[in-house]
């Protein structure tokens, strides 16, 4: 087998603002695996917050790559690292997640059949998706849901943690007025104390907020299944919540753990989390960093074992590189084809899109519909 790297920009179509940053733009780096004249395909994208940049990424993919020459085929690639062969020791679990990634594409390919097939899931997982609302004021909130509502979204996710708590409950309100009959997720990326989170939870309780990811700083579990225990919304832990010795620690404590790939190292990592808590009263829920849907789509293919679906990070971006899990409609799908059963976007689609973003999510609604319009009358 022979690994290859690319690295590309990813921009956001508008800056995603949360509690401790403000993200803009991220390098993906994709690993491609090459058997016998197929390719799978994987993605692992930068982050501040894991400590990974572009440089690093890229050398722990090269490593994984030449690691991968050793191996006859890729299923028995595929099997050394379920066991913990592969990748070296001590690698970040994105790295792991995208080597997976290929792997699985690969695999899935010389079999004819799709991911979800061969985790052992016949039917073709679909899932509503959260889409997420970052900080912004709160007529811009308002806004973005009415049109994200009018899209098709039944589930929003609006971050929270500003300076003043009442400026995120403001947001809120906006959203619920916006969007009456969305499910409504909160998000404070560790914003707030114990005792803060023990007198804003009822407020948004209060809203029509269903349930709440990570509202406490992240390195105390304790406190935050003690604020769980007494919490009026379902608390989902996420920062607390990276490993499988983390959810051990959380089982039966919190509401909910949200279960990213990269962070805690593939699918089969994730299945494992899945196998961990069940029956324990704590839900899964399937998150995701801000990827395009090379990146999204192994999670996707596990959508129907999640009790909440947040796998929106592509359609954060101004220009997905990649397509084959939809989402625009609020819905995001398992790929048809072998393997991950996406693809790369054709060179035209991929310059039209390379436009530069819309400043609000109104005008690039309009400019959609405009553009399939002309589109009808060509």
């Amino acid at each position: 087998m022979k690994g290859t790297l690319r690295v590309v920009r990813l921009r956001l179509a508008e800056p995603l603002r949360i509690s401790r940053s403000v993200t803009a733009e991220r390098d993906a780096v994709w690993l491609s695996v090459e058997h016998r004249g197929l390719r799978g395909h994987g993605e692992a994208v930068t982050s501040v917050y894991y400590g990974l940049d572009t440089d690093t990424l890229s050398r722990l993919l090269a490593g994984a790559a030449a690691e991968l020459g050793r191996f006859p085929d890729p299923e028995s690639a595929l099997d050394a690292l379920r066991e913990g062969g592969l990748p070296a020791p001590d690698t970040p679990p994105a790295v792991t997640a995208a080597v997976e990634s290929a792997l699985l594409d690969l695999v899935g390919k010389r079999a004819g059949k799709p991911v979800h097939q061969l985790l052992g899931t016949e039917r073709r997982p679909v899932a509503a998706t959260a889409r997420t609302i970052g900080i912004v004021p709160t007529e811009r909130a308002r806004t973005q849901a009415r049109c994200l509502a009018e899209s098709g979204f039944t589930v929003l996710k609006i971050k929270a943690g500003t300076a003043d708590p009442e400026d995120d409950l403001a947001r809120v309100r906006a959203v619920r007025d916006a969007a009456p009959t969305a499910t409504l997720l909160l998000d404070p990326n560790g914003a707030w104390t114990p005792q803060l989170a023990g007198r804003l939870l009822p407020r948004f309780a209060e809203l029509g907020v269903e349930a709440v990811e990570q509202p406490t700083e992240p390195g105390d579990p304790e406190a935050l299944a003690r604020l769980a225990a007494r919490s009026p919304l379902p608390v989902i832990a996420d920062e607390d919540a990276v490993s499988f010795a983390d959810v051990e620690r959380l089982a039966g404590r919190v509401q909910g753990v949200n279960v990213k790939l990269a962070k805690c190292g593939g699918v089969h990592a994730a299945l494992r989390i899945e196998e961990l808590i069940a029956g324990s009263g704590t839900r899964l829920m399937l998150g995701c960093l801000t990827a395009g849907t090379l990146g999204i789509a192994p999670a996707v293919h596990l959508a129907d074992r999640a009790r909440w679906t947040d796998l929106d990070g592509h359609l954060l971006l101004a220009h997905d590189p990649w397509t084959g899990i939809g989402g625009t409609d609020g819905t995001v799908r398992a790929g048809t084809g072998a393997g991950l059963g996406v693809r790369p976007v054709p060179p035209r689609a991929e310059r039209t899109a390379a436009a530069p973003p819309p400043a609000r999510l109104a005008a690039q609604l309009a400019a959609q519909k405009e553009r399939h319009h002309r589109e009808d009358v060509e």
